[in-house]
């Protein structure tokens, strides 16, 4: 049975029609065309699916859709303004931090919601930020230096 949407996509009011049991993720990707938001595990253990949710990271494949009625969603593609990327979008790519790709969206999300809590944290704060994101091409340091180059402790080499 579908019921009625409504909610804030990346500043933009959405009403849409949606499955009683459709989940955040497949609402954003199949129905929105919203692909960066990624499908991992679907068990909320990779974060690749990670998104903001009233300012809160959430893993979207754990979200059933209709939860979020009337809230404010932002995922990756919301994040660049203007043709212009994200500052933690420039520091990925800056700092190599982007390698398959697959996690990255989700790493951003997530890094976003640490530096809106926290402008400023400490290497312990970013690692706990970060840790329901799942990374199989790197060891996180340069995910990590991605994040502190925000934060305003590194500068690009």
């Amino acid at each position: 049975m579908k019921r009625k949407l409504e909610m804030d996509v990346n500043g933009k009011r959405i009403v849409l029609e949606v499955e009683a049991s459709a989940m955040l993720v497949d609402v954003l990707r199949d129905q929105l065309g919203l692909t960066g938001t990624k499908v991992g595990c679907r068990e909320g253990e990779c974060g690749a699916c990670t998104v903001l949710v009233d300012g809160m990271a959430v893993n979207s494949c754990l979200v059933p859709a209709l939860k979020v009625r009337g809230r404010r969603v932002e995922t990756i593609e919301g994040l660049a303004s203007e043709g212009q990327l994200h500052p933690l979008q420039e520091a990925f790519v800056e700092r190599g931090a982007v390698q398959c790709g697959y996690c990255t969206p989700g790493m951003i999300m997530a890094a976003k919601a640490l530096l809106d809590k926290n402008p400023h944290p400490n290497r312990e704060e970013t690692k706990s930020g970060l840790s329901g994101n799942l990374c199989r091409c790197t060891g996180y340091s340069k995910i990590i230096e991605a994040v502190e180059q925000v934060a305003g402790f590194g500068e690009v080499e």
